[in-house]
């Protein structure tokens, strides 16, 4: 399965910033990139119009379908809108509970 990526563009970060790995704290107008590979979610986040991706503080994610990934892309990008040092928030599966027993 080749992996599927979604990228949102102008996202304005809120007061506090998105914490980076390597970058420490970017406000202001970021690109966020989520990427799935079949298992888990890759997030990164840049300067929008510059092309240096820093991973997002509490990435990667496991992540076990294409509609999660997606579901958990919008969170990271509501996340840094609300600002306060925004991370990857903890996986928690989208949808009723799975059965295990």
């Amino acid at each position: 399965m080749a992996a599927k990526t979604w990228t949102t563009a102008d996202v304005f970060a809120g007061r506090g910033g998105a914490r980076t790995d390597e970058g420490g704290t970017m406000s202001g107008n970021l690109t966020l990139r989520t990427t799935w590979d079949g298992a888990r979610a890759d997030v990164a986040v840049r300067y929008t119009g510059t092309s240096q991706w820093y991973v997002l503080a509490g990435s990667p994610v496991p992540c076990p379908d294409e509609e999660e990934s997606r579901d958990l892309h919008q969170a990271v990008v509501d996340a840094v809108r609300a600002g306060d040092g925004a991370a990857v928030p903890r996986y928690v599966r989208v949808g009723p509970p799975v059965r295990t027993g």
